[in-house]
């Protein structure tokens, strides 16, 4: 399928996490409309995927300015930067979540994009253009129980992410996605582990979690869902979107 009325056709995407889930979705999304694609995660993608792929580790500064770096030397910069790579450290009581789950739940989903927005995104301002997507969760607005510094960073990217939109505006819009229950590889991959604990199947198991969350679409969105939304604040066409939030979460916020 091709998107010819996009104007995406020819600009340099990075997205980070791109090799799998949602990060994949999102890398193949924005090929299919032209655009040059630039994928990066520790590990290398299984399969074919329509990017060059750079391998990295963006849970220290080191990791991201070396990336920022290669990024730099293959393309030139970039046009888009899609901020999705994000880690969670073990469920804990939140009284004996130890400093170091803290500081790597803070690297992974807060500073990561921090440190990669400062490596590229003012080459996006001299040029007069540009776009960030970062990618949050609704664990943000709903936070999970024993998971306090996931949800605590993500929430700090949110609103790191409106304070960005401000800074760099006019010349770079900076977006933000807030994902549902999306049913990713890896979230698949989780939940069958806990099905087979329970001695169920694991379609059972993940309609008792739709059920038990009250999701009013019924079922959990899909990795394309999300990088539909993306591709679209990233196009031209949402031109006058900047500084705010995007749920795509099958309605399961209660609020307006």
């Amino acid at each position: 399928m091709s998107y010819p009325d996009e104007n995406l056709n020819g600009l340099r995407v990075l997205v980070t996490g791109g090799t799998r889930g949602l990060g994949a979705a999102t890398v193949r999304r924005f090929a299919a409309a032209g655009a040059t694609v630039l994928a990066t995660a520790r590990s290398a993608p299984v399969g074919e995927l329509p990017a060059t792929f750079i391998p990295a580790d963006l849970s220290s500064e080191d990791g991201v300015a070396r990336l920022a770096e290669r990024v730099t030397d293959a393309v030139g910069g970039v046009d888009i930067l899609v901020n999705n790579a994000a880690a969670a450290s073990a469920p804990a009581p939140t009284l004996q979540r130890t400093d170091a789950s803290w500081l790597a739940d803070l690297d992974m989903n807060l500073l990561n994009a921090v440190r990669l927005d400062r490596a590229l995104v003012p080459g996006m301002v001299e040029r007069g253009s540009g776009v960030v997507v970062h990618v949050s969760s609704i664990s943000s607005h709903l936070p999970l129980q024993r998971e306090a510094s996931y949800t605590a960073a993500k929430a700090a990217l949110n609103a790191y992410s409106r304070e960005l939109a401000l800074e760099v505006a006019p010349q770079v819009r900076v977006v933000c996605v807030v994902p549902g229950f999306v049913l990713t590889e890896g979230a698949e991959q989780h939940l069958t582990q806990i099905a087979d604990q329970q001695g169920i199947d694991g379609p059972t198991f993940v309609k008792q979690v739709v059920d038990g969350v009250q999701l009013p679409m019924g079922q959990p969105g899909d990795p394309e869902d999300v990088a539909e939304m993306i591709a679209f604040l990233a196009s031209p066409r949402a031109k006058w979107l900047t500084g705010a939030q995007y749920r795509v979460d099958g309605g399961i916020l209660p609020t307006v």
